[in-house]
């Protein structure tokens, strides 16, 4: 696996409009995804250009060098296609201190 990725990063996933739907979305090709996927397009998007989807790792298969990301649906791609934003840090646990014992 190329990146320390790990469930509930941050990543981005860089995606080429395809072409502007009738209905107001974008048909999109995102790397190493065989399906089709769409998006609501930003502000004066065209044909060929490229967008950034920012999602979370929901789980990371090391053997075969895949991560599932949340970008609306799940989505699986290879780990070299994710760019990481943000690493996932557990909430710290925080503990009262105890009355000593009477």
């Amino acid at each position: 696996m190329a990146r320390d990725t790990g469930i509930g990063d941050e990543v981005a996933l860089v995606v080429t409009i395809l072409k502007l739907l009738g209905n107001g979305r974008a048909s999109v090709s995102v790397p190493s995804y065989s399906f089709p996927f769409s998006i609501e397009p930003p502000a004066k998007a065209k044909r060929g250009d490229t967008h950034p989807i920012t999602g979370q790792i929901t789980s990371v298969d090391d053997d075969a060098g895949k991560v599932t990301v949340k970008i609306g649906s799940l989505v699986t791609v290879d780990s070299d296609t994710v760019t990481v934003l943000k690493k996932y840090r557990p909430p710290m646990r925080r503990t009262l201190p105890r009355d000593p014992p009477t």
